[in-house]
């Protein structure tokens, strides 16, 4: 089954959200850890905007998203989501490789992911390093991986 990305809208907000907190649940954590990371896993609809947000659709079903922070020359990944059932078909790295493309068309040289612990591994796969720790804006006393990664200029190999 092709997967298509697509930009994100305002309209998509609700979906993604959802999305997230069952992505999140994937790993793991019970009804009241998801609970409290719910307000930072729901996205408001100006974070769903063409350049800065896209979903992964496959069979017409949305299977992830991922959105960036405001574009800068170090730009955030706010959010990297993929449904439970499509977690390790590589949708994860199309969403990864669309997202460091659009913050290199969008003038930014460094991506900056606070990390999930669980979600660690996959970034390091993807060529970013770590860079020390952050507090979790859901869990107070919760540190999270902070992890970086250099975008290379344009047709350069990763």
């Amino acid at each position: 089954m092709d997967t298509v990305i697509r930009a994100a809208g305002p309209e998509d907000a609700p979906v993604l959200s959802e999305l997230a907190l069952r992505s999140k649940g994937y790993w793991g954590y019970d009804r009241d850890f998801l609970e409290l990371c719910r307000a930072e896993l729901t996205l408001d609809p100006a974070e769903t905007v063409p350049g800065r947000a896209a979903v992964a659709e496959a069979g017409g079903r949305t299977v992830g998203f991922y959105a960036l922070g405001r574009q800068r020359a170090e730009v955030a990944l706010a959010h990297l989501f993929v449904e439970p059932d499509r977690i390790g078909c590589g949708i994860g790295r199309l969403l990864w490789e669309h997202a460091v493309a659009a913050a290199r068309a969008a003038g930014s040289v460094r991506v900056s992911i606070d990390a999930d612990p669980f979600a660690e591994p996959f970034y390091r796969a993807m060529g970013a390093r770590p860079a020390g720790t952050v507090p979790s804006g859901s869990v107070p006393g919760r540190m999270l991986p902070l992890l970086v990664y250099d975008i290379p200029a344009a047709g350069t190999p990763r």
